[in-house]
């Protein structure tokens, strides 16, 4: 069945949490997440996301990350590194640290707090290819998150450059999901942003997701997308449903707080977290922790 290609991106994707100790990035933590992620048969793994705290990396942190990774990985699996900013100079020099790397691709997400126009979002993204036009770009659009959008005039311009093969649609409409879809046709791959909505996304013509849920949960995840592509409609829709409740609390409070909680619970790696953001509210922390064990990921004693 598809899985995810240095070229064309597809299948179940992780964005990857970044473990820290008080002098920084847990580099043992680090190894212990990425060998779980593949054991438990992911197809991909994108550091330096907004999950994986990117906004509160140093510069050197970030290229250190993406440099660890995709060592650490080895090639068994595809890095399609998280190098967005919400400068075009500075999304342009992390892409092509990304690429020095050894990256597979890059996650681009919109600039956010800038409020640039559809011409000024076209000219940043073409910037980035122009400069890294070897590298497989992913598109990111999350609204919620930078309070921008891309529209589909925007992304149809965009999947007419080369390098630009992929968007991550984080809206959870699936209507503009499908105009995207027949827009773009087979130019782009279209990924879900959403957890909770990637069944119904594999139903409208998606290739895959870039997930959160996958740190805690891989396993659950890539059962929907094997079960979907063998026809086995009710596993895929009763893996959806058994996982509808973890979904929800994992974005109970701002990502990545939730999911470095759970993280933690399962003894993946420590929960630091840092400023801004602060640790899981007591007040969710019990749901979280039985979520988790409903679905066997903690075994009671």
């Amino acid at each position: 069945m598809p899985v995810c290609t240095a070229t064309k991106f597809n299948g179940v994707m992780t964005a990857l949490i970044t473990p820290f100790k008080e002098n920084g990035v847990d580099w043992m933590a680090l190894d212990r997440l990425i060998d779980f992620q593949i054991d438990q048969g992911i197809h991909g793994i994108i550091p330096c996301g907004t999950t994986g705290e990117s906004a509160t990396l140093s510069h050197e942190e970030h290229r250190q990350v993406i440099r660890y990774v995709v060592e650490r990985v080895h090639g068994r699996i595809p890095i399609i590194a998280g190098t967005g900013s919400n400068s075009t100079y500075e999304t342009i020099e992390l892409t092509q640290s990304a690429r020095q790397a050894g990256a597979d691709g890059a996650l681009l997400i919109t600039p956010y707090y800038n409020k640039p126009t559809q011409e000024g979002l076209y000219q940043h993204y073409k910037a980035v290819s122009d400069a890294v036009p070897e590298l497989p770009l992913v598109l990111y659009n999350v609204p919620s998150r930078t309070s921008i959008s891309l529209e589909l005039n925007t992304i149809q311009r965009l999947s007419q450059l080369d390098n630009i093969v992929s968007i991550k649609e984080a809206t959870a409409n699936m209507e503009f999901a499908s105009k995207i879809k027949m827009a773009c046709q087979d130019r782009l791959t279209l990924l879900s942003g959403d957890d909770a909505t990637f069944l119904p996304f594999l139903a409208i013509g998606g290739h895959g997701v870039i997930s959160v849920a996958t740190n805690v949960a891989p396993a659950w995840m890539v059962n929907i997308w094997e079960a979907w592509h063998r026809g086995d409609w009710n596993t895929a829709r009763n893996t959806h449903e058994a996982l509808l409740k973890l979904n929800g609390l994992l974005f109970c409070e701002t990502n990545p707080i939730p999911v470095k909680a759970a993280a933690e619970m399962l003894g993946l790696c420590g929960g630091d977290i840092r400023l801004p953001l602060t640790p899981l509210s007591h007040a969710h922390r019990d749901k979280l922790r039985q979520a988790l064990t409903e679905l066997g990921l903690i075994v009671q004693k």
